[in-house]
């Protein structure tokens, strides 16, 4: 297919207008799973692949080191080999690089320590990238402001720089549960430097962040690695808004549109399933102190937030899945997901 190319430097509310062309053709993406969405599986490294291999996934996200397994290089090397013998294209991934986050693993080494060596595994992988992210909604209030959570992850990924760039990996820091807004995240990857370190985006965690996916999506495109990609059931209460996370197609943020922006405006970058169907987590912003971990925020991005759970209304309350049957119905999600999306890139 042609792909449309939109330069790096464009300003996003512009590569976002040039959408409107009904002749515009329809760009190429890679169609993958991230690995988290299938976390209650229990499975290898090897099961992981040869499943994915059967969703036809052209892409394969191990998120999280405990998917791997292990980092041991002998390891890689025989995941890498799987992967190769599947057709699949692999992308390694870790857990927080900011030392001051409540999300990060001291016990492991030092951020940079365990950075350089999921560099490392990610080099023997054949993965040219590795995703990793700051922390969570809760670092966004505490003694360390959020801002300095920021510095600290920018001083960890200066100092692999030159190690990443002489495996030839890229850093792609994702907007993670909260914990960044889009020109937050853009701020991080600017200050690090844009030659090694780019975004994983992910189009749930925005409404974790009171966030527009679509704004997410149109400040961080030109930074795009990678990406994760669910959809999201937004309405209103009397605390403030709900957010439910759902299967491809049963959210009401528009995510058909948010996945046809990405194909135009990521082109060749994998979209990568990350299907996990919560509850409801309610944003109490009808009270002023939840304010204090948004006061950077302007109202005019709010009010696109705000928008979605204008128009939502809530869903019937889910009935309780046995624990028998847990893994089954996340493969279930999954796998419905898929067969959206699918149909929807055919479109």
């Amino acid at each position: 297919m042609q792909r449309r190319t939109f330069l790096a430097s464009s300003l996003a509310s512009s590569a976002t207008a040039a959408l409107g062309g009904a002749s515009a053709p329809p760009a190429s993406v890679k169609f993958g799973i991230d690995l988290f969405s299938l976390r209650q599986q229990g499975w290898d490294a090897f099961q992981f692949l040869d499943y994915c291999a059967k969703q036809k996934a052209q892409v394969v996200h191990f998120s999280e080191i405990r998917f791997l397994g292990s980092l041991d290089d002998e390891h890689m090397r025989k995941v890498r080999a799987r992967a190769e013998q599947h057709g699949i294209e692999l992308e390694i991934g870790m857990r927080s690089i900011c030392p001051t986050s409540k999300a990060f693993d001291p016990s492991q080494g030092t951020a940079e320590e365990q950075l350089a060596r999921v560099i490392r595994a990610a080099s023997i992988a054949g993965s040219k990238l590795v995703r990793c992210f700051l922390g969570t909604s809760a670092d966004r209030l505490g003694e360390v402001s959020l801002d300095q959570h920021i510095s600290n992850c920018v001083k960890t990924l200066r100092a692999v720089r030159s190690r990443a760039l002489d495996a030839g990996i890229k850093i792609a820091v994702e907007n993670h549960a909260g914990d960044m807004q889009a020109r937050e995240l853009k701020m991080l990857i600017e200050e690090a430097g844009k030659d090694f370190v780019g975004a994983c985006i992910d189009s749930g965690n925005p409404v974790w962040a009171i966030e527009d996916p679509h704004l997410t999506l149109e400040v961080l495109a030109p930074y795009v690695l990678t990406s994760h990609v669910r959809d999201s059931l937004l309405w209103n209460t009397e605390q403030g808004t709900a957010v439910k996370w759902t299967r491809m197609g049963e959210g009401n943020v528009n995510i058909a549109d948010w996945v046809r922006k990405y194909r135009q405006l990521c082109p060749g970058r994998a979209l990568s399933m990350e299907i996990i169907v919560t509850g409801p987590r309610i944003f109490s912003w009808r009270d002023p102190a939840f304010w204090d971990a948004y006061r950077k925020t302007p109202a005019w991005e709010f009010s696109r937030f705000l928008a979605y759970a204008e128009k939502g209304t809530a869903p019937p309350e889910d009935p309780k899945v046995p624990k028998e049957l847990v893994a089954q119905r996340e493969r279930e999600d999954l796998e419905a997901s898929i067969a959206y999306t699918r149909k929807l890139l055919a479109s």
